[in-house]
């Protein structure tokens, strides 16, 4: 491969199409199943499907054939099946579906507004991961045009990711044939821990998540009659908390939920902290004067990747404070999260959350654990040494320094439904959620020149995936 010519044709690429097409993605609201239970009333799913099927078609391989399949009650996936020069296949898999929009953005800055401010495309759903579609076929068309032999290649781009997936175990089954057997897979819906290299993911963590529910009275009461004889419900959650986590620590207690962490991802974190340094907690935008859970550099990256970790990401039963009268709460409602290690079954540990939090409730309490999301992690197979030598090739050429292994803490459900089902296949997840990117939060962005870089590291692994031997 012509390193220089293939940079060159990807920088076109994005430059004259990539992010003009991502930007009219960006003003799009297509957000996932479990924040729009109107999605397909108000047709934003499609919106985007007919976006990226256009600049798919417009960019076409010669003999490509692509579908769009939607199983009826289902989310659409975007199938797009690539001759290639052998028998092998390789899959690339995204999703374009999108997180809700997140209180905090900056005044002149917008979810469903593209704003584009130097090297940064600002916008939901820009790094996480709208781009995944457009980088695979790039890097493949670039393979195209210097003539280099591939694999077969089938994309395939969900829409229902940051629901948990929960339609893609059906699109798996139905589309087995078509998909075949991959020796490779390569997801760009991962992180980065910064710009300067190819970072690649060795496991993602599971989730386990539910709405716990506190009630104590019929009504709100005045409370001067019902404070010191009515039990706070938040008193009541506060020690129901603490049978699940510590609350000095933030350790998680319950023993279902921690594993035990492989020797080489130990040795992965400690290499990953010496390279990214303080910069780990540093490029996270805390208030003056806080401190991380802990002063160890490679703890802090277990913490975030190979331990559990509690969330309570939302609230109702609480009024605004404008609102907010002198009355003894009846009941309140928490959304837990609970980030899972990547071997940690994810179905065991939300039957031991459900089983802990409902015990013997304090004060006799009615209280529930509705469980609404349970998803296994997810650790990388051994890595053969042609995809561990090519990747640190890909990484020099395009970014002049070697990749870096490290674990990631959010989840992708589709890797785990790969790996038990094509057990023998490859990994390269990657992607581009690095410092500042803030995806699922305000001030999304993509950093374009690493877009440009990661889609010619792609196109390198899957000339060398052909030339490999095993």
């Amino acid at each position: 491969m012509n390193q220089q010519q293939n940079f060159t044709f990807i920088n076109q690429i994005w430059d004259e199409s990539i992010t003009q097409t991502l930007m009219e993605y960006i003003k799009i609201p297509n957000k996932s199943p479990q924040f729009d239970r109107d999605w397909r009333a108000h047709g934003y799913m499609d919106q985007a499907v007919n976006l990226i099927v256009d600049w798919c078609k417009a960019n076409a391989i010669p003999n490509m054939k692509l579908d769009v399949v939607q199983l009826e009650n289902r989310t659409p996936v975007i199938f797009i099946d690539i001759p290639g020069n052998n028998n092998d296949t390789l899959l690339l898999y995204g999703h374009l579906d999108k997180q809700p929009e997140m209180s905090g953005w900056d005044a002149d800055l917008h979810p469903f507004k593209p704003v584009l401010r130097g090297d940064r495309l600002y916008g939901r759903g820009s790094a996480d991961d709208g781009y995944a579609v457009f980088a695979s076929l790039t890097a493949i068309k670039s393979l195209h045009e210097q003539k280099i032999p591939h694999a077969r290649c089938v994309i395939l781009i969900e829409a229902c990711e940051e629901s948990g997936s929960f339609d893609l175990p059906f699109y798996i089954e139905a589309l087995q044939e078509r998909i075949g057997k991959p020796s490779l897979v390569i997801c760009l819906d991962s992180g980065c821990g910064n710009y300067e290299q190819l970072w690649i993911t060795t496991s993602l963590r599971g989730l386990a998540g539910g709405v716990l529910t506190i009630d104590v009275l019929k009504q709100g009461v005045h409370s001067g009659s019902g404070s010191g004889i009515v039990p706070s419900c938040f008193r009541i959650l506060r020690q129901l908390l603490n049978r699940i986590e510590s609350e000095k620590t933030g350790d998680v207690l319950l023993e279902n939920l921690l594993v035990e962490i492989p020797q080489e991802r130990l040795q992965q974190a400690e290499q990953a902290a010496e390279v990214l340094g303080k910069s780990i907690f540093e490029d996270l935008p805390f208030v003056p004067g806080i401190q991380p859970e802990s002063t160890s550099l490679s703890e802090l990256i277990l913490r975030r990747t190979w331990k559990p970790a509690l969330s309570l990401i939302g609230c109702d039963g609480v009024p605004a404070i404008e609102n907010a009268g002198n009355v003894t709460l009846p009941s309140l409602s928490v959304k837990l999260s609970m980030r899972l290690p990547p071997l940690c079954d994810a179905e065991k540990a939300a039957a031991a959350l459900k089983k802990i939090l409902e015990k013997d409730p304090p004060y006799h309490a009615a209280v529930n654990f509705e469980t609404n999301e349970a998803a296994s992690g997810w650790n990388a197979p051994a890595e053969h040494r042609w995809l561990a030598e090519s990747a640190h090739r890909a990484s020099n050429h395009y970014f002049g320094k070697e990749a870096v292994y490290m674990g990631e803490g959010g989840s992708i459900p589709f890797m785990g439904m790969l790996g038990k089902k094509f057990p023998e296949a490859q990994f390269l997840i990657t992607g581009l959620l690095g410092p500042g990117s803030n995806a699922h939060g305000p001030n999304e962005f993509l950093h374009l020149p690493t877009a440009k870089k990661l889609t010619a590291c792609v196109a390198h692994v899957i000339a060398d995936h052909f030339k490999r031997n095993d």
